[in-house]
């Protein structure tokens, strides 16, 4: 079973690889935070939102 620190390392070790971040950023980071992003480099990304999409979201939160 592999323990927690030697996962978080591995993890900051791709974090600070392929995202660039420093150390304090993948701390900060929340692990939903950190599998989003590693879910959209892998390609599982939602697709991107349509002009229909924004405008309906625009209507039900309007910010002036």
């Amino acid at each position: 079973m592999t323990r927690f620190s030697e996962a978080a390392a591995r993890l900051a070790g791709l974090a600070g690889a392929i995202l660039g971040w420093r150390p304090d950023e993948f701390w900060q980071a929340t692990p939903v935070e950190l599998a989003s992003v590693f879910s959209a480099l892998a390609g599982d990304a939602p697709g991107l939102a349509s002009g229909d999409d924004l405008e309906r979201l625009m209507e039900m939160f309007p910010d002036g």
